[in-house]
């Protein structure tokens, strides 16, 4: 019996048409796959959980456009979460937008075995139709319903019922049938189901219904179209991750993208099974991430249905991440038979490469289902298993041997306390042997040792029987932890330790040194203490103490940014204690810092030879203080490659603490080179990460190079800002470093207005006039000081402060400070003496390197050109406007453009420049601007309130390409005759 009635409908339905009345599935933006109410989502979100899923939304409003060419049907299957659910309420929803009748039910095990139950769901809005079919169709609906006394109908009679129902209600509208869940539906519903949709074919009916991949069942036999609804892209998978979960650390962010391996639910669920710390990235992910209760029992149910041997194998594969057969086997005692992972084949949990001897889970998330479900007991024998198993790889051996263990046991907490900082202490490969190697597979050894090591020695003090060896693994946990982001668990280790004869008290001084500066910046606190570290620490029978390196990197750190000569004589003091090669980074920082003039060409070389010599997986302590040291000498350019590894390796659960200076270190070498936006970058991506962690310290660090870029732009209110925040934080806690980066930043700014007497000021505050500091940023702004000295009438002091300069060496130390130097010549120089000297200048190696000094130097040839009248001046000042442009120096390009207006030619700011042409009132309120005024003084003599006037300046200083009123004289200066004219005026 068809179900249409030659559509004797009531009434058209027209919502949701397209001009020929078929039906569109358009793509709702409040979608949560959450239960529905009439086809609506009762609690709906934005439409993020279809990220990913055009396709398939497509596929389906296909369907509705072809429901009145005859009924359609569609199987949706795919692995449990992979969203078929969410696509079904797609469907539910704009099916009841557009006007058709819904109707929908859900299998679920507990029902499978209670007849005609699904019909019931799905039929049950439909009772009261019932009283309009014929007897015998009403009384087996009302028994099916539930609302008549008697067994349950023969399928036969269901059948027909259910079809003669379907038919009375298309008459009015078209109809969507949604079953989800197929094979949990009772085997009844299911029959009388594939009745109805093998006989729908001529009728405006769309079944569609969503089922597992590999599952079985009756609906199989129905032999549906399918479509396979696979995991999501990574780009979708990201915007749902970040949609449902923003402001999660970029760490936990991958991390919970690679397990949930484009699961919509588990990246969903997954976050929110976390603690707030352990999203924000403050505490350590566990190694198999917990699940909530819908993923456990989404993923573990296959498992619970397998034989005992097949779960045990199962779990002894999901506890060794490597997952090779042959290990598995020795470890279950041969008893991982073809059979037992057969089966979990066929439950599509594994897939077994027999050829290579490996298998891997279907998704990472089956694992740590299998690790849930099992036992304490049964875990514990699993690991020991593996542990038998893997005696000729102690790391691991070791790592699996502490997880079996229930008591104290010093030969499992030395195994695991060696094997945890092996790598960290040494490097876990040198010389030869790591450049022979796979640089990749030794990286990923050491990818997450750090925090990886926290965790081993603080489970090998637990099982430590001895008091002395539990505080000395306690202590050195607490260390590390003060260079992996763990801050806030180093006041408890270290309580924990308490006090032991074998207590390494260089190691406690040094992680309370770290948390000093750390946290409040107390560098003089932290320097009193490390010097009492030394003094108690007087054992130079070990140059393997990493007591020692401990206290030695926090010392170096101090004497970097203290600008005092004390932390450095002492650091030079204690490294005597050592053999020289095993201090050798330690050392070349301090020359490079402290005497760099004594042998520059020997000082490169050395540092080119300790980068050359650093082992693949270089522990961070290795390579940090050579990378500091390049930048004092001007060549990490030349390694930037091997600080960019680190970081590649240690931002995941490494040294954080180590990453985020190496971060600040290549932004250095960015802006000195150029690339200011990448410079940006790179300590934006610092920032974040020192917020996250808690590194305060270098969070200012970072901040004041920021506020020095700023001004480099040209950006004078923001430099002032960050600069003034800066000092008002280093100043008191005496970082003198960081406070002379702030005063560098203001410097810049005043440069930038053309107020070179505070920018003298400013510049006389890093390094005193006539005395040149060889320490860092001293050496840098030789220039500065001499440029500024010159332009507020102080050329003697110029003149003497380049003498010192020179006598001084610092043109030797590096080809940067050769141009630089050359350049303050130059300009100190007499009128009649300067042009040689400025070409002498440009002329050195590799001067362009350096496009700011280079460009400076360039201009400011420019301007003495333009003075003397040489034609030549175009040319130098037009090439250093192409450098501050491409570099993005705003006031300097704006110079530069202004002093080649001079010489009678017309720039351009480029396309995005904005115009200059000011109004009558315009021009008024820059005029009395530029001479003073404040914006009430000239809302009075123009009769306009200030906040009008504000609004004036704030329009016009982009139309003149300046960012403060104290630019307005120069750039009205620069204007050409007849830029002035109203907008509106007109000529003849």
């Amino acid at each position: 019996m068809a179900l249409r009635r030659r559509h004797r409908c009531q009434r058209k339905i027209t919502d949701g048409m397209n001009h020929k009345g078929c039906f569109f599935l358009s793509i709702p933006h409040n979608f949560s796959g959450n239960q529905f109410e009439g086809g609506k989502s009762a609690n709906s979100r934005p439409g993020v959980d279809l990220a990913g899923r055009t396709a398939e939304l497509e596929l389906m409003n296909s369907l509705f456009a072809r429901h009145d060419q005859g009924g359609t049907s569609l199987l949706l299957r795919g692995a449990p979460g992979v969203g078929k659910t969410a696509l079904l309420d797609a469907a539910a929803v704009q099916a009841a937008d557009v006007g058709m009748r819904v109707l929908r039910a859900s299998g679920v095990e507990f029902e499978a075995e209670m007849n005609f139950s699904a019909l019931h769901q799905m039929l049950w809005p439909l009772r009261r139709h019932a009283d309009r079919l014929a007897g015998h169709h009403r009384d087996a609906l009302d028994r099916i319903f539930g609302l008549a006394p008697g067994l349950s109908p023969d399928p036969l009679a269901a059948s027909t019922a259910v079809l003669a129902l379907l038919g009375e209600v298309t008459v009015e509208r078209p109809l969507l049938m949604i079953a989800d869940d197929m094979p949990w539906i009772d085997r009844a519903s299911a029959t009388a189901l594939g009745f109805v949709v093998r006989r729908i074919s001529d009728d405006p009916v769309v079944f569609l219904a969503a089922a597992r991949t590999g599952t079985e069942g009756l609906w199989r036999q129905l032999r549906l179209p399918v479509r396979e609804i696979g995991p999501l892209a990574a780009q979708s998978a990201a915007e749902l991750l970040d949609a449902r979960w923003p402001g999660l650390t970029p760490t936990v962010r991958r991390r919970l993208l690679a397990e949930a391996a484009g699961n919509p639910l588990a990246l969903r669920e997954l976050p929110a099974a976390l603690s707030s710390r352990q999203r924000s990235g403050r505490d350590p992910l566990p190694a198999l991430l917990p699940l909530s209760g819908r993923l456990e029992a989404i993923f573990a149910s296959a498992v619970e249905r397998l034989p005992a041997p097949t779960r045990t194998v199962l779990l002894v594969a999901a506890l060794y991440a490597a997952a090779d057969l042959a290990t598995i086997r020795k470890a279950t005692q041969d008893s991982a038979g073809v059979d037992d992972l057969a089966l979990a084949q066929q439950a599509n949990l594994v897939d077994v490469d027999a050829a290579v001897g490996h298998m891997s889970f279907r998704h990472p998330l089956v694992r740590a289902a299998i690790v849930h479900l099992a036992s304490p007991g049964e875990r514990r024998s699993a690991h020991h298993s593996l542990a038998v198993a893997l005696a000729d790889i102690p790391d691991r051996r070791a790592w699996h041997l502490a997880e079996a263990a229930t008591e104290p046991d010093e030969a499992v907490a030395r195994a695991l306390d060696e094997a945890a900082l092996s790598a960290w202490r040494r490097g876990a490969v040198s010389g030869d042997a790591a450049r022979a190697s796979d640089e990749a597979a030794v990286s990923n050894r050491r990818r997450g040792a750090a925090s990886a090591a926290v965790a081993a020695l603080m489970r090998a003090g637990e099982l430590s029987p001895h008091p002395g060896d539990r505080s000395r693994r306690l202590v050195e946990a607490a260390y590390l932890a003060t260079l992996t982001g763990q801050l806030e668990d180093v006041p408890r280790l270290l309580a924990d330790a308490g006090q032991a004869l074998d207590t390494p008290t260089g190691l406690v001084f040094a992680a309370t040194a770290h948390l000093l500066t750390n946290d409040e910046g107390d560098v003089d606190a932290a320097y009193r203490l490390l010097t009492r570290a030394l003094d108690a620490n007087t054992d130079t029978t070990k140059n393997d103490n990493w007591d020692h390196y401990g206290i030695l990197y926090a010392l170096l750190l101090i004497s970097l940014y203290a600008l005092r000569p004390e932390p450095w004589q002492l650091l030079k003091t204690a490294m005597t204690r050592f053999e020289p090669a095993a201090v050798s980074p330690f050392r070349l920082c301090h020359d490079a810092y402290v005497d760099p003039t004594r042998a520059p060409d020997a000082l490169r070389k050395g540092l080119a030879d300790a980068f050359a010599a650093l082992p693949a997986d270089a522990a961070p302590w290795q390579l940090i203080p050579l990378a500091f040291a390049a930048v004092a000498m001007d060549t990490l350019s030349d390694y930037r490659y091997l600080v960019s590894r680190m970081i590649e390796r240690e931002r995941d659960g490494g040294a954080i603490a180590m990453v985020i200076p190496a971060l600040m270190l290549l932004c250095h070498d960015s802006y000195v080179h150029g690339e200011w936006d990448e410079a940006e970058s790179l300590a934006q991506e610092g920032l974040d990460l020192a917020a996250v962690y808690g590194y305060r310290f270098w969070e200012r660090q970072l901040r004041a190079i920021l506020a020095a870029g700023a001004a480099l732009r040209g950006d004078v209110d923001l430099a002032r800002t960050r600069s003034e925040e800066t000092t008002t934080w280093a100043a008191p806690r005496g970082i003198e470093v960081t406070e002379a980066y702030a005063r560098a930043a203001r410097r810049l700014a005043a440069m930038d207005q053309g107020d070179y007497e505070e920018a003298y000021v400013q510049v006389a505050r890093i390094d005193p006039p006539g005395a040149p500091s060889l320490g860092i940023p001293g050496r840098w702004v030789v220039l500065d000081l001499v440029e500024t000295a010159v332009r507020t009438g102080r050329v003697d002091e110029a003149r003497a402060h380049l003498a010192a300069a020179q006598r001084a060496g610092i043109h030797r130390i590096s080809p940067r400070l050769a141009v630089i130097t050359a350049g303050a010549a130059a300009v100190a120089a007499d009128e009649n003496e300067a042009g040689p000297l400025f070409e002498a200048a440009l002329s050195l190696p590799r001067a362009a390197r350096w496009p700011w000094e280079h460009a400076r130097i360039q201009l400011a040839y420019g301007q003495w050109l333009r003075r003397t009248r040489d034609p030549r001046a175009r040319l130098y000042l037009s090439a250093a406007l192409e450098t501050f442009d491409r570099i993005g120096a705003k006031a300097m390009a704006q110079r530069a453009r202004n002093e080649l207006r001079a010489t009678g030619v017309a720039t351009t700011t480029g396309s995005d420049a904005p115009t200059v042409a000011l109004t009558v009132q315009e021009r008024q309120i820059a005029e009395l601007a530029a001479i003073g005024l404040t914006n009430k003084q000239i809302g009075e003599r123009l009769f306009l309130s200030h906040r009008t006037v504000g609004s004036h300046l704030h329009r016009l200083y982009p139309k003149l390409g300046i960012t403060s009123r104290a630019a307005l004289r120069a750039a009205l200066e620069a204007m050409a005759p007849g830029e002035d004219q109203p907008r509106s005026a007109t000529h003849d």
